[in-house]
């Protein structure tokens, strides 16, 4: 992530442009010195009545500063994140929160190439009550705005997966947006294992046993070891199902715990069954709960989501 704004630059001609540049940033940054004075005299109550934004279309905005857009997003950010931490420390606010959004399509209105507020401003938007205003949808609808202007930026794509996995609890979509990124230029080569392995955890076993195979076709040797280890898990989730069934349909005797031997001395099984490493399965005495032992080179296995 970049902390730039813009590669865009002001969009003037003539001997005095570099004049009026310099004019604007001194006195934007005067502005901003005089505001933080003020904030710090006012008391808070009086600065309700400037919760309103007087432009809301990004296209007007634009229009009104000129040709310095890239300026101006440099305010509507630095207001973005004043309101965002304003709410936030300000737990009496009985309305928070809500002009975070519109700021944030100003700013990446007014520079599309805004990479922190695109990145940074999804994470403001999706962190739940009361740190956030808890709106992943519009965490998602920003970066996708931002892939609008950048189509390949896999770091975009990588945030819309986060908010799917982390905040929505939707695995399924979320690996989806990470295979997605992981086919991007330039994208890190760890993004598809990620991918399979969300779908796993989401218990989506076909799924990730496809990517999973797709991966172990690499032409990097440590995917390869990943992904063979990866298949293994899952079919040692398909084995630990079918045990389940059998134990749960063959107890033992009252009194008697649950074991491999007494399943094997009673014809169940041919033997003390073994995970696709090689090493006995684990069940417990007590409960009959079937797992994979600490011993395998498969353990931990991957938690399964709801």
């Amino acid at each position: 992530m970049t902390a730039t704004s813009s590669p865009i630059v002001p969009r003037t001609a003539g001997p005095s442009a570099p004049v009026i540049v310099i004019a604007s940033a001194a006195v934007l940054a005067a502005a901003i010195a005089m505001q933080v004075v003020r904030d710090r005299i006012y008391p808070t109550r009086e600065r309700e009545t400037e919760r309103i934004l007087y432009v809301r279309s990004g296209e007007t905005a634009s229009r009104l500063t000129l040709d310095f857009d890239a300026l101006a997003a440099d305010v509507y950010w630095i207001r973005a994140i004043q309101h965002y931490g304003g709410d936030r420390l300000f737990a009496a606010r009985t309305r928070k929160y809500e002009l975070l959004y519109p700021l944030l399509d100003l700013t990446t209105t007014l520079d599309p190439y805004f990479t922190i507020a695109y990145r940074f401003g999804a994470i403001f938007l999706s962190e739940p009550a009361p740190g956030g205003p808890g709106r992943p949808d519009q965490a998602i609808q920003l970066l996708q705005k931002g892939l609008v202007a950048q189509p390949h930026k896999w770091q975009y794509v990588h945030d819309i997966a986060f908010v799917h996995y982390w905040h929505l609890r939707d695995f399924k979509t979320a690996a989806e947006w990470f295979q997605r990124a992981g086919d991007e230029p330039n994208a890190p080569n760890w993004l598809k294992p990620l991918a399979a392995g969300i779908l796993t955890a989401g218990n989506d076993r076909a799924s990730a046993r496809l990517l999973w195979t797709q991966i172990r076709d690499s032409d990097q040797e440590w995917l390869r070891k990943m992904a063979v280890r990866s298949l293994q898990q899952l079919d040692a989730l398909d084995l630990i199902d079918q045990l389940q069934a059998v134990v749960a349909k063959f107890p033992p005797a009252s009194g008697t715990p649950f074991s491999w031997v007494d399943l094997w001395k009673r014809g169940i099984l041919r033997g003390i069954p073994l995970d696709p490493a090689g090493t006995p399965f684990d069940l417990d005495p007590a409960t009959g709960q079937v797992s994979i032992a600490k011993a395998s080179p498969l353990w931990p296995m991957p938690s399964l989501g709801s």
